[in-house]
């Protein structure tokens, strides 16, 4: 680009945390940010240049606000694609371009992705509507995923038996078999316009069952070096795939027998990339600024041990959110906090994360698990 990054506008399609901590580091490169989100008190509203509200699924709404970017990413997927692909024909750079957005956005037609270009995943399954569940062959129990719209664990479940499917979504899904894995991994790749790609180090993930969330997370992982070189490797052919400008978040299962299958994809910073903030020479936020403005990608190796932790609502509260604990966990080396500007709480709601550095990993799952104990949102 002929301008200088610090003289360009950025345009952010959602304005939550994950907005909220890219403007973060947009501000070192004296970026204008201009965020569009339907929520009038969104994280991001305090810190953008220009905050707008209104719909992210409007054709109108999105078009008319892409017009004032030189730039427009994105911070979550539910987007209006139409309102993108006519900006892209009108010369706007939308990053990750809509083509990789509308593929994402349909959990099924990403399921092809995988088939088609041999990346390793799940057996699955099409299906129309519920009915479709009756004449299926797959095995009991299996998982029920809605192609369209699940987020944080919504739009996910478990079919057990028949007489399950009575309360299965009655919306176009996919089956699948059910994985009996070791662990959930992730690898997060940035690729830039020039084609550069670079991976950060493979995470492990431990979920909440009950919300279907990630809660915690560690890096770098210990899986053994031909685990995480495969798992990098899957990553980086699956952004060459795609041909992808921006990161991209690859969700994957450990197998017990050590294979890797892919579980889904989101091309925007993701929460297994939380601790790349303190723990990696570049957050996962600023690649994503280098990929999108086309300069050099940042160096990822880890610098220490790092665990995340995500702060939830807690289960019976619902109302002006408190943090119980806060002055505890901050006493402790290593603990960095941070808050999403939300103001209400509500059960298993993302109100922040806590990330823990320690040259010791034992010392880093310790104070962690403490964090977990001891830091609370209540209301």
């Amino acid at each position: 680009m002929a301008k200088q990054i610090s003289e360009l506008k950025l345009g952010i399609l959602g304005g939550g945390q994950l907005g909220r901590m890219l403007i973060q580091e947009a501000i070192n490169y004296n970026l204008t940010t201009l965020v569009l989100d339907p929520d009038p008190d969104a994280p991001c509203k305090s810190i953008a240049n220009k905050f707008e509200c209104g719909s992210i699924t409007d054709f109108d709404t999105v078009y008319n606000f892409g017009k004032k970017a030189d730039i427009i990413t994105i911070e979550i997927e539910k987007v209006n694609i139409e309102a993108l692909e006519q900006l892209e024909k009108e010369g706007k750079v939308v990053f990750p371009q809509s083509r990789v957005i509308r593929l994402i956005q349909d959990k099924g037609v990403q399921k092809q992705f995988f088939k088609e270009n041999d990346i390793p995943t799940a057996p699955f399954q099409l299906v129309n509507s519920k009915e479709d569940l009756l004449s299926t062959n797959f095995t009991y129990p299996y998982i029920l995923k809605q192609r369209r719209d699940g987020y944080d664990g919504k739009g996910v479940m478990k079919i057990n038996s028949i007489a399950e499917i009575e309360n299965a979504f009655d919306a176009p899904s996919l089956i699948e078999e059910l994985i009996d894995f070791d662990k959930e991994i992730a690898v997060i790749v940035a690729r830039n316009a020039n084609g550069d790609m670079k991976t950060f180090p493979m995470v492990e993930m431990e979920f909440n069952a009950e919300a279907n969330l990630v809660e915690f997370l560690i890096s770098p992982s210990t899986y053994p070096e031909d685990i995480q070189q495969r798992a990098e490797k899957i990553a980086i052919n699956i952004a060459s795939a795609l041909n992808i400008t921006g990161i991209l978040a690859v969700e994957m299962f450990v197998t017990k027998d050590g294979n890797i299958l892919v579980n889904e994809l989101a091309p925007r910073p993701h929460n297994s990339g939380h601790q790349t903030i303190e723990g990696n020479y570049v957050s996962q936020f600023e690649q994503h600024l280098r990929s999108i403005f086309n300069l050099p990608l940042g160096d990822t190796r880890s610098i220490n041990n790092a665990v995340m932790i995500n702060l939830l609502g807690e289960k019976g509260h619902d109302g002006l959110a408190k943090y119980n604990g806060l002055e505890k966990i901050m006493a402790i080396d290593g603990v960095y906090v941070h808050l999403y500007g939300k103001k209400y709480t509500k059960p298993f709601r993302k109100m922040g994360h806590v990330t823990v550095v320690d040259q010791n990993r034992d010392h880093a799952i310790e104070k962690a698990r403490y964090v977990q104990q001891t830091l609370k949102v209540i209301s």
